[in-house]
């Protein structure tokens, strides 16, 4: 089982190609059948491009919560549509329970004031209304925006689509290939390239904030870990030890980074200093101890190691340095992350049908496997906890993958064609 870990990892650097502006393309694979019905729509008089694009962009991320379904046109009630007068029984009689309604007017040169309102069909109440003005770039990213106060307003959790994934991507084959860190928002759309090398680049993560990006890059033919500031683009190497150099993990306060060296030997878990650059060493172990992840308290790191026999999930208190095994289901636990709460523990799982995404219940310690994949890798939360992105083989390619926290809801990120892997979601911005 050692050797699955080796194994996992060079699968993960060779498997993909794609063109540098392909899109993520989302498809809902599975569903909520209770899923709340709502109608997206603009006023009868608004008509405009900029109201189009806003409508077009909240309904698609209402829809691929699961959780709220988008109801099509067709299903309308005949008759206008006003911000101020809805006519509830007749939106209720179409089975829809919720209604929003967005106009966006010009107020000068490129910028236009955003309204929307949202109705409660069931009560007979508006129960929202507001207005936020946007220049035309940032239209979508206001829409965005529109849906996490709309998703939240009829969960009751707060949304994440305006939130970022970041993900590695290949362009090319053979010499002329290129590996690409690429940051996107949550939708797939405005892919941005932050860093592109001829060499492997691997385990991106965000800082607790948002504002960095850490991760491992091959250029100088060996495994050395960077942090890259998101607004300034600067680079920073912060880790060149003897031997491996790989898996950073943010610290809750982003003032340390967890990482796993082998410049003593074998792999052991290390707290880095950022300030300071000290390193202090937090395991010393025989076997193989890497893929940290930090406590939501700061105060343990889980990780991964084969020091039972089998790769599993351990918890190591930082002050104590003991470490105590937590995951039993399975013959293989590995690639741990925690929920934003600290209350949820995703994993890669096999028991014997392949590698799939689990989760433990820290409150109770019950385990449910979550995906049904048989190569599914590098599970990473939503800010909100809802969604696990993760990515996955389908059909002897390798995609983006993201799937509740129960199981419930599913969904893929295809590009237009190609491969990309190891995703990690931003924190709220």
């Amino acid at each position: 089982m050692v050797r699955r870990l080796v194994l996992s990892v060079a699968f993960i650097v060779c498997c993909l190609v794609q063109p540098a502006f392909a899109l993520l393309e989302i498809e809902i694979s599975q569903g909520v059948e209770s899923a709340l019905p709502i109608a997206v729509t603009a006023t009868s008089s608004d008509s405009s491009a900029e109201t189009r694009l806003m409508t077009q962009v909240i309904s698609a991320d209402l829809h691929r919560s699961g959780l709220l379904g988008v109801v099509e046109q067709g299903r309308y009630p005949t008759g206008s549509i006003d911000k101020k007068q809805v006519e509830y029984q007749a939106w209720r009689d179409k089975g829809i329970e919720a209604l929003l309604v967005v106009t966006t007017q010009p107020i000068s040169a490129d910028q236009y004031q955003v309204e929307f309102f949202l109705y409660d069909l069931v009560r007979n109440k508006r129960s929202l209304a507001h207005s936020v003005n946007s220049d035309s770039h940032s239209l979508r990213r206001v829409a965005h925006k529109i849906a996490d106060v709309v998703f939240e307003s009829l969960v009751g959790l707060r949304g994440a689509f305006s939130t970022r994934i970041a993900y590695i991507t290949e362009m090319g084959i053979g010499k002329k290939r290129q590996y690409v860190l690429k940051v996107a928002d949550a939708d797939g759309h405005n892919p941005l390239s932050v860093f592109i090398s001829n060499k492997q680049l691997m385990s991106p993560v965000w800082s607790s904030n948002g504002s960095k990006l850490a991760y491992v890059s091959f250029e100088n033919e060996r495994s050395e870990i960077f942090i890259q500031d998101m607004a300034s683009g600067k680079r920073e190497k912060i880790s060149s030890a003897p031997g491996l150099n790989s898996a950073p993990a943010w610290s809750p306060n982003d003032q340390q980074l967890a990482l796993t060296l082998s410049q003593d030997g074998d792999p052991n878990i290390y707290i880095l200093d950022l300030k300071s650059g000290n390193k202090r060493q937090l395991t010393s172990h025989y076997g193989i101890d890497t893929e940290p992840t930090w406590s939501a308290d700061g105060r343990s790191i889980y990780f991964t190691s084969n020091r039972s026999g089998s790769p599993q999930v351990y918890k190591l208190s930082i002050s104590t340095g003991k470490a105590e095994r937590i995951s039993f289901d399975g013959r293989y636990n590995a690639a741990a992350a925690l929920s934003p709460n600290g209350e949820l523990l995703a994993m890669v799982h096999n028991d014997g049908k392949g590698y799939r995404i689990g989760v433990l219940d820290l409150r109770n310690d019950s385990f449910q496997v979550i995906t049904n994949g048989d190569l599914d890798e590098a599970p990473s939360f939503a800010p909100n906890g809802s969604m696990i992105i993760f990515s996955t083989r389908r059909s002897g390619s390798t995609i983006l993958s993201a799937v509740s926290a129960d199981g419930r809801v599913q969904q893929q990120f295809r590009l237009q064609s190609g491969k990309v892997r190891e995703p990690t979601w931003s924190p709220f911005r």
